[in-house]
């Protein structure tokens, strides 16, 4: 991504004049190898997850110089480029998100620590750890093109986010605390990012299911995923019901079932389209209906078309990873 160039030059924050190409060019690829330094504490208008991304696409020259410098030259492009009202958005969700967070009382502290020997199924890590084409194809089925099927959490890790997330409810219930649903369909469910899981989910994408996206969803740019919106839907007779043929907010979606006892819900896909021909007749090959298992993922484009059948008894709940770039 390509910025103009201000007319004066431009320190780094440490008295070190930079080039005009250097203080107002970022890189067109981020730099993937990259660690970018951690932002959380950081008081801004502006995500701290905002900040590590945009890390990434820093000039090679810029990578290595302090966090303030750092700071302050990408706080001076989002504030150029990012519109007054986008700003306030933020700042508001920002300050709504904090509400919960201050008053929240978590039920499962190690929920909101990535410890990945129990969070995972062991087939899963091992995948992970080797980070091969050969170590993620053996672990997953492809029912039909695009589409990734394989096991992800421990029954325990599912238990234990079906808990939080009904106690979360519960807060929410007795507060009577307005709270944000995941989107525009869904009129039950939970954001996990907005009562302090966000860190988490993060690192999920970025450790977990950017390298297998790198794999399977190069024409969507899988390696440079760098956001995402985490949640929880639920589904049953006195929750959402079903949910209709759509396309995700996202490049690659996340869909991990994590209980409970329910009947029907299955997913149906029917193939890839733009926006353009969304509505497009489906060809055989295309079709697939998916049944739920607790603890087993799907992987696929956030442009796959689907949808949710009608859960007809018992309660479906699921975790959502929109990941986007």
């Amino acid at each position: 991504m390509s910025l103009d160039e201000h007319k004066k030059p431009s320190g780094n924050g440490n008295g070190v004049a930079l080039s005009t190409q250097v203080a107002h060019r970022l890189r067109l690829n981020p730099s993937t190898d990259h660690k970018p330094d951690s932002y959380e504490d950081l008081q801004s208008d502006f995500s701290p997850l905002l900040f590590s991304s945009l890390e990434r696409y820093l000039p090679p020259s810029m990578l290595y110089l302090s966090r303030e410098a750092k700071i302050q030259f990408m706080r001076d492009i989002l504030v150029r480029y990012s519109p007054e009202g986008e700003r306030t958005r933020i700042q508001k969700h920002r300050e709504y998100r904090q509400k919960i967070i201050s008053n929240y009382q978590p039920l499962h502290g190690e929920l909101y620590t990535m410890n990945a020997v129990n969070f995972f199924v062991p087939s899963f890590l091992k995948a992970i750890n080797e980070k091969t084409d050969e170590s993620f194809r053996s672990i997953l089925v492809e029912p039909t093109p695009g589409v990734y099927v394989f096991e992800m959490f421990q029954p325990s890790f599912c238990e234990m986010l079906m808990s939080e997330v009904e106690n979360f409810e519960r807060w929410v219930h007795d507060t009577k605390f307005r709270i944000m649903r995941p989107n525009t369909m869904n009129k039950y469910g939970a954001v996990l990012d907005d009562f302090g899981l966000e860190t988490i989910l993060d690192k999920l994408m970025d450790e977990y299911i950017r390298p297998m996206s790198k794999v399977f969803f190069p024409e969507v740019g899988g390696l440079t995923l760098d956001s995402h919106h985490g949640f929880v839907v639920e589904y049953g007779v006195d929750r959402d019901v079903e949910l209709g043929f759509h396309v995700d907010d996202s490049e690659v979606t996340l869909n991990v079932c994590l209980g409970k006892q329910f009947y029907g819900g299955e997913l149906f896909f029917r193939g890839v389209r733009c926006d353009k021909h969304v509505n497009t007749e489906t060809q055989p090959e295309e079709i697939l209906d998916y049944v739920h298992v607790p603890g087993r993922a799907v992987l696929h484009r956030g442009r796959h078309r689907h949808g949710a059948r009608a859960t007809t008894s018992g309660h479906r709940c699921n975790l959502i990873l929109w990941c986007r770039r």
